[in-house]
């Protein structure tokens, strides 16, 4: 006989269980129901599982809120935009704060931005000269201020163009400086300055102008070697050639003398500054003569060209078409080597050292020279006068 087992009759749900899935009172109209509380499981039950990481971050109270919500600028206006986001899409727009912000809302204030750049700004390029004053003086430098948000340093070595001992005495505080910019401002904002790198440039520039002017300066030998002597000229060290000297034999008897120079070569890119004694010489005897001077040297060379009159360390060039006015066969029908010959200067180059004279002025009549030659040069200084007039009427009508 077939016995039917029958299973366990369900048991019913407990008390609080029945409750809980009871149906809830409707919420009082105009306010939002409260959630249900969450349904506890039954003893013995497998655990609920565990909570997404969506229900842990929970960032819907941030949505459409700016980044200066975010760092609290307005806390009322971070609850008031929390609102609007969770409110239904078809709320009325419109209300008090509603708008979007604008920029005067965060207190911007152009003029306090521009003057905080202008404070910021760099001071000082490099080869920029700037005005300062000595506001610190420590073992290794001096310190000044450029205007900038840090001073400049200047260091002790390029305090000047020579060896300073005594920094404090040499830079009080307070005294007004004139500086190059040697290095742009660091991470700190300082600039390296330099006053020896800017009297190096003046002393360059200065010594540039004199060449161009074709000075004549004093200078005192301080050192020789094989090819020459050495010398100090504004803080620069310069260098006379052997060949240059007026005696260039026993050059270093000269060490501790003062020769007058001037410049063959001033190059600050190289920094090599070259000068000539010789051609000083020839500069100051230039400086001696004008044009319709009368002068008197000695034959020197003769060339098919002309002649050359040594007039005391410089040379002038007697052309044969300015001998005279007769048709020369040969220049030795009238003057000889080392023969004395007076004549006028009619031309002066001291940038090329040329000088031109003239012997075809003083002749009464053309080929006088060729005749009479020694009663020429013996009135040469009244037939000179007559020449200068006659010069001057060329010039005027030459404009």
């Amino acid at each position: 006989m077939l016995i039917r087992k029958e299973g366990p009759a369900p048991l019913d749900p407990p008390p609080s269980e029945a409750q809980n899935t009871a149906k809830a009172p409707p919420a009082p109209a105009g306010r939002t129901a409260a959630a249900p509380p969450r349904p506890q499981p039954p003893a013995g039950a497998p655990a609920a599982p565990a909570a997404s990481d969506d229900d842990r971050f929970d960032l819907s109270e941030f949505e459409g809120l700016s980044m200066a919500d975010l760092l609290g600028q307005d806390p009322s206006a971070r609850r008031q935009r929390s609102a609007a986001a969770s409110a239904p899409a078809d709320a009325p727009a419109g209300g008090p704060n509603s708008a979007p912000r604008t920029v005067d809302e965060f207190d911007f204030d152009e003029e306090a931005f521009l003057a905080a750049l202008d404070q910021n700004e760099p001071v000082g390029t490099t080869g920029e000269v700037l005005s300062g004053t000595v506001v610190g003086v420590e073992s290794d430098g001096v310190y000044v201020d450029i205007g900038g948000k840090a001073p400049g340093f200047m260091p002790k070595k390029e305090a000047a163009l020579g060896v300073v001992t005594n920094l404090k005495e040499r830079f009080p505080r307070g005294l007004a400086v004139q500086v190059l910019v040697t290095r742009e401002q660091n991470a700190d904002g300082m600039v390296t300055v330099s006053a020896r790198a800017l009297a190096l440039r003046q002393s360059w520039e200065k010594l540039r102008q004199l060449e161009k002017e074709g000075k004549v300066v004093q200078v005192v030998i301080s050192g020789f070697n094989r090819g020459g002597v050495t010398c100090d000229l504004e803080g620069l060290r310069g260098f006379i050639p052997r060949s240059q000297l007026q005696e260039g034999e026993n050059h270093e008897a000269l060490v501790g003398r003062s020769i007058g120079v001037t410049f063959l070569e001033v190059n600050p890119e190289t920094r090599k500054l070259v000068l000539s004694e010789r051609k000083a010489a020839t500069a100051a005897r230039f400086a001696e003569l004008e044009v319709g001077q009368l002068v008197e040297g000695q034959v020197a060379a003769i060339k098919p060209y002309g002649l050359f009159i040594d007039l005391g360390g410089i040379s002038g060039l007697l052309h044969h078409s300015a001998i005279s006015g007769a048709a020369l066969r040969d220049l030795r029908e009238v003057f000889e080597p080392g023969e004395r010959v007076k004549a006028l200067i009619t031309e002066l180059d001291p940038g090329r050292g040329r000088i031109a004279l003239n012997t075809v002025l003083l002749e009464g009549q053309p080929g006088e020279l060729l005749v009479a030659k020694e009663t020429v040069m013996n009135e040469a200084a009244d037939r000179a006068n007559r020449a200068r007039s006659l010069l001057r009427q060329q010039e005027q009508a030459a404009g």
